[in-house]
């Protein structure tokens, strides 16, 4: 059996935490990390020869997949797993895992960042500062105002009690609402309508996305939109318009439909959104915690043991 194990992820590297634990057991990792978009002859070789791989979230295609006889295992270092082809992953018996639990607290913070981010217009002080200007402009308090959360698994957990011990009113809409202290439950139109600040925390869907024009008609022109979740949850033509037509007034996106975004992307140009480079779960805390989750995965699968995160 092989012992190749194939890292993308670019925060792993040669005699950390996740090499040291791999090479005890006896597995040659190879590093090749994701840095912008492979051949097609390097996608269709980069598993070669692999028992299994430690995977960032660059597609991985079926093709891919069929070109890697020898792969039993990709583990995802983070929760999602949606640039996985999992039909092919089922067909040819390749297991495919996450490592959910390890990231919830650094991605509800840099939710509550970009929150900041937006309420205050800290971007556009930062470059007003930068350029020589002194700007005053007023900004909001998050205080008092209300926190809409789409989705309650623990990223949401965690943003929802941060946006209470702030004073705000919490509004969750889920399909497992529960008896958290200072949290209301309500559906999805009543928590897009009363929200002042609306953040995603939802898995990514296979149709439509989840925030689309109807979304941004219901919503308060004052509320501001915020995304470190999946960028195929928004339509962004649609919140491009509705940015332009004032229908919302702002927007905190840590994740695109198109990454790393293209530099022709109208909202690049607008002074009432703040991008920042799918980050949010990148903290050192959550990345040595996802590293080690994703690699004891690949050890347990190539042992012949049930890994923690199993989704195929």
């Amino acid at each position: 059996m092989s012992n190749r194990i194939v890292i993308t992820t670019d925060y792993l590297h040669s005699g950390d935490t996740v090499d040291t634990m791999l090479r005890e057991h006896g597995l040659e990792p190879v590093y090749s990390p994701a840095k912008g978009s492979r051949t097609d002859e390097e996608k269709l070789s980069l598993f070669e020869g692999a028992a299994g791989a430690i995977a960032a979230s660059e597609p991985v295609t079926r093709e891919m997949l069929a070109a890697a006889p020898t792969m039993k295992i990709i583990a995802r270092a983070g929760v999602g797993y949606d640039s996985i082809d999992l039909d092919a992953a089922v067909e040819l018996g390749i297991r495919v895992c996450n490592t959910p639990g390890v990231n919830h607290h650094a991605v509800a913070e840099m939710a509550l960042a970009l929150m900041l981010s937006c309420a205050r217009k800290l971007s556009t002080v930062f470059e007003g500062v930068t350029a020589g200007g002194w700007p005053r402009e007023a900004g909001t308090e998050l205080r008092g105002k209300t926190l809409g959360v789409i989705g309650y698994g623990p990223s949401g957990r965690a943003i929802a009690a941060l946006g209470a011990a702030l004073g705000m009113r919490v509004l969750v809409s889920t399909a497992h609402p529960d008896r958290s202290p200072g949290i209301e439950f309500a559906d999805f139109d009543t928590t897009i309508r009363a929200a002042d600040y609306l953040t995603l925390h939802s898995r990514a869907g296979t149709g439509e996305p989840l925030i689309g024009a109807d979304s941004f008609a219901a919503m308060k022109s004052s509320a501001v939109l915020i995304n470190t979740a999946r960028g195929s949850l928004v339509d962004e033509t649609a919140l491009v318009q509705a940015l332009n037509d004032g229908q919302i007034a702002g927007a905190g996106l840590d994740v695109l439909q198109r990454e790393p975004i293209d530099e022709s992307n109208p909202l690049l140009t607008m002074d009432n959104v703040v991008i920042t480079s799918h980050l949010a779960g990148q903290t050192f805390e959550a990345r040595e915690r996802a590293g080690v989750a994703a690699a004891q995965a690949v050890i347990d699968v190539l042992d012949g043991q049930t890994p923690n995160g199993l989704v195929v």
